[in-house]
């Protein structure tokens, strides 16, 4: 089962963010084989981060729960609050698979929160600006714990700013689009 983590950073804890890293770097080390995409959200303004995004693979939600709230920043207190949910890899491949590469270009975490209807379970086909579908690093609907109930779309994808990063999504399909600078994560 894939699933996608969205650990968001508590105001100020930069420095403790900085003192866990090998922590961090450490444990995530531990789910490599697991790990479909992984890369911290930070402000461009400042390069303060801002969170952290996990989509990884496993057994089940009790899994995917150890994982997310296990993680030393977590443990620590680094983060103010955490998103899990389950997640259906549409791409079929992770982030070192994305045909653009680590670098290059602005990369941005989209956050669509809804509920009723499905929106957007596939990419749609003209992606303006965005290389096509090779724009996309990661994409796929948020869902229930059991699977059967949508309740958004998260995807990671290279666009030359955030509108154009947001049009990616159906607007009116949802609560609320959440656009977030985001970077390839791991050692270096």
């Amino acid at each position: 089962m894939e699933f996608f983590c969205y650990h968001r950073d508590r105001p100020d804890s930069g420095a403790l963010r900085h003192e866990l890293r090998e922590a961090h770097w450490s444990y995530m080390d531990r789910f490599a084989a697991e790990l479909i995409a992984r890369g911290p959200t930070f402000d461009r303004a400042d390069d303060t981060a801002t969170g952290s995004v996990h989509i990884v693979d496993l057994p089940d939600v009790a899994a995917a729960r150890a994982f997310a709230f296990d993680e030393p920043n977590y443990q620590a207190g680094v983060y103010r609050d955490v998103m899990v949910r389950r997640w259906r890899n549409v791409l079929g491949r992770t982030m070192g698979e994305f045909p653009g590469g680590r670098e290059g270009g602005n990369r941005y975490l989209v956050l669509g929160l809804g509920s009723g209807q499905p929106a957007d379970l596939d990419p749609p086909s003209g992606l303006d600006g965005l290389d096509g579908l090779d724009g996309l690093i990661a994409y796929g609907p948020l869902l229930s714990d059991d699977g059967a109930t949508w309740l958004g779309t998260a995807l990671l994808v290279r666009a030359p700013g955030p509108d154009e990063a947001r049009a990616v999504l159906t607007a009116d399909r949802y609560a609320d689009i959440e656009v977030h600078d985001w970077a390839f994560g791991g050692r270096r």
